[in-house]
């Protein structure tokens, strides 16, 4: 048996590590999930500047994932729809409606050259064998930007969850420019389907959210919901209106959903409702208002890290200068390499090295008088003549020799060396390098947000189509909070009949009382059960109900109750007054004594009672009058005073 145990607690342990780190979770380096980065390598394996089928990328993106088909096409849609790496050529769905993309062989795609200027540079890229090891893939995308931000994110793995609130793209550049700066900066969510949101509980990403749909009551006949609360689309918001319509909980004629690119759903209102008036209810009885909890999430490290909003800017802050500074040194030793072949060109040709090795028998002997030849020339060199650069000089055309241009050369040698200066002064200036690559990022977006689309198509078939928009679309608020009670009509009847049932859809019977969904319901039966529940459709109480009031708990803690009530076989009346403090829903207490029938419940401070006795044989008094006032208050678990000796046929209230 341990040893079984012990297998299965293996097995779960990898399973949770790789379902963490392999499947949900993204990593925080390039904000990709790594379906998600295979689809991204893809896509720059296949980059022609034509678009391809998806249903072909995603047999290509299988040398890279080893899952099945569906689920590679639905990341792909998903990565297609944030709008900023994949353009989209097809049904791709509607992230308004909900409606789904269509099948992938029917939808194109193509990379966007703005993925590649924020993710891709294989020279300083770390690369692994895929899983068959026949390809190369990237362990990280070195992203010049947050895209965990960006993009937003969600996944459940073995234990832990992730949920990241999608940025605004230009906030998020602005917000790591002062973080570059040292200057404070504050990050908020922005949602592609608009909206409002309150963001007084965030707490910097790791908190919660509430967002509301964004109205126009401009008609008072009815309501246009414009913009759409995150995470809902116009259809399960339209759902979401049809049920609390059909529940009782908002008075409305009809809704009609007229959404397509943008969201249009028409809430039609019954004669004498003003729209101000129903807004409310909307917030309170359906999803134009929904709490989101956030989780930020991310793989860092190869472990999952939870981190702040604030902190994914600060570590990305810090990695934008670390890849400028990998890429400018890159750059650099490439300009050096540059250099010294040409150096050795130039020597090589102007001082006719290549004239001592006419009279070479071998290999050896060439390769010995084309290294001896520079032997004076050490000093101009950047670096040592290895094998490789005696190769290259001696693989040079005679041609060439013949047309060398000694100022070309030249030239050439003053840009590489100009550009090493420049190089040198931007290591000793990484902070101001990055904003101002952070400045160029923000024009260059800006640029092709504002080119006219159609006309750039209409031009060139063949052009890239950007179709994002950086303005922002949630405005940030402070929400009132609404109390349902409050908003809620009490205009159901709550009905009690002959046959002991009492609920809302009991037909015939007395009406009780006027109730609202959100009410809570005090019965006292006359076996002397109590009980509070919500208020029932259909729900058998007892042919002995004898009290049934709202269950407010603040109201009914400091109500005085007076119960009487006569024992079963001696019929002998009693009394009991007593608060009742706490209860729980839908279980039975006691409020008179078991095996007692209760005559009257009653909820003033002073009232008088008659209790009317049993005739008896000699009997002179028939009747006794009480003050409930005279009867002290007691615990809710006492038995009782005992009124009177004599037999009570009935009681009489005074004032019911």
């Amino acid at each position: 048996m341990a040893y079984v145990k012990n297998i299965f607690d293996k097995n779960f342990i990898e399973y949770a590590s790789y379902v963490v780190r392999d499947r949900a979770i993204p990593a925080i380096e390039d904000g990709f999930k790594p379906v998600q980065r295979r689809i991204m390598q893809t896509l720059i394996d296949m980059d022609n500047g034509l678009m391809h089928k998806v249903a072909k990328v995603v047999g290509q993106v299988m040398n890279y994932h080893p899952h099945g088909d569906a689920s590679i096409g639905g990341a792909l849609v998903v990565l297609a729809n944030k709008e900023y790496f994949i353009e989209r050529q097809g049904n791709y769905g509607n992230i308004f409606t909900g409606d789904e993309a269509a099948a992938t062989r029917y939808i194109e795609c193509r990379l966007l050259p703005l993925a590649k200027d924020i993710l891709y540079n294989p020279n300083i890229t770390k690369f692994v064998d895929s899983y068959d090891g026949r390809s190369k893939e990237p362990v990280v995308f070195r992203a010049k930007l947050p895209l965990v931000l960006i993009t937003a994110a969600e996944g459940i793995a073995v234990g832990m969850n992730t949920k990241i609130m999608p940025h605004n793209i230009l906030e998020v550049i602005d917000a790591e420019k002062k973080c570059l700066l040292g200057e404070p900066f504050v990050l908020y969510p922005d949602f592609p389907t608009g909206g409002l949101v309150d963001l007084t509980d965030y707490k910097d990403g790791l908190g919660k959210i509430i967002t509301r749909a964004k109205f126009d009551l401009s008609d008072e006949r009815k309501i246009m919901i414009t913009e759409l609360p995150y995470p809902s689309n116009s259809e399960s918001l339209t759902a979401s209106i049809t049920n609390a319509a059909k529940n009782g909980k908002i008075k409305i004629s009809s809704v009609t959903d007229y959404s397509s690119d943008h969201a249009a759903i028409e809430v039609s209102l019954p004669r004498g409702t003003r729209a101000k008036d129903v807004a409310d209810s909307l917030y309170a009885f359906t999803d134009c208002e929904q709490s989101v909890s956030c989780n930020l999430l991310v793989i860092k490290d190869n472990m999952p890290v939870q981190m702040t909003v604030s902190e994914v800017i600060k570590y990305h802050a810090n990695q934008l200068q670390g890849i400028l500074k990998d890429e400018l040194e890159f750059e650099r030793a490439s300009l050096m390499e540059k250099l010294h072949l040409r150096t050795l060109e130039r020597i090589f040709i102007e001082e006719r090295i290549y004239k001592s090795i006419e009279e070479m028998k071998t290999q050896e002997a060439v390769n010995k008088a084309v290294i001896s030849g520079f032997e004076p020339f050490k000093s101009e060199l950047v670096r040592a003549i290895t094998k490789d650069d005696v190769e290259h000089l001696l693989s040079i055309p005679i041609r060439r020799i013949s047309l060398y241009d000694i100022n070309k050369n030249r030239q050439e040698v003053q840009a590489i060396n100009k550009r090493l200066k420049e190089i040198a002064k931007l290591l000793k200036n990484l902070v101001a390098y990055a904003v101002s690559y952070l400045d160029a990022m923000s024009e260059k977006i800006k640029k092709l947000e504002s080119e006219s689309k159609e006309k750039t198509k209409l031009s060139n078939p063949n052009a890239v189509f950007f179709d994002f928009n950086t303005n922002r679309k949630t405005k940030v608020m402070k929400f009132n909070s609404i109390d349902v009670k409050e908003i809620v009509r009490s205009d159901l009847s709550l009905r009690y009949d002959d046959k002991g049932y009492l609920g809302k859809n009991v037909s015939g019977g007395e009406e009780v009382m006027k109730v609202s969904p959100y009410d809570r319901i005090l019965v006292v039966r006359k076996n002397g059960l109590y009980s509070a529940f919500d208020v029932p459709d259909k729900m058998f109480i007892d042919k002995g109900m004898v009290f049934c009031q709202k269950a407010e708990k603040e109201i009914i803690s400091k109500t005085l109750f007076t119960v009487i009530f006569r024992d079963e076989k001696t019929k002998i009346a009693s009394i009991k007054r007593c608060r009742i403090p706490s209860w729980i829903l839908n279980r039975d207490y006691f409020l008179a004594p078991e095996g007692t029938e209760v005559l009257h419940v009653d909820t003033r401070e002073d009232f008088s009672f008659t209790l009317l006795y049993e005739k008896k044989p000699r009997m002179k008094v028939l009747e006794e009058s009480f003050r409930a006032s005279d009867f002290e208050e007691k615990g809710p678990k006492t038995l009782g005073v005992r009124l009177s000796q004599k037999e009570t046929a009935g009681i009489v209230v005074d004032g019911k």
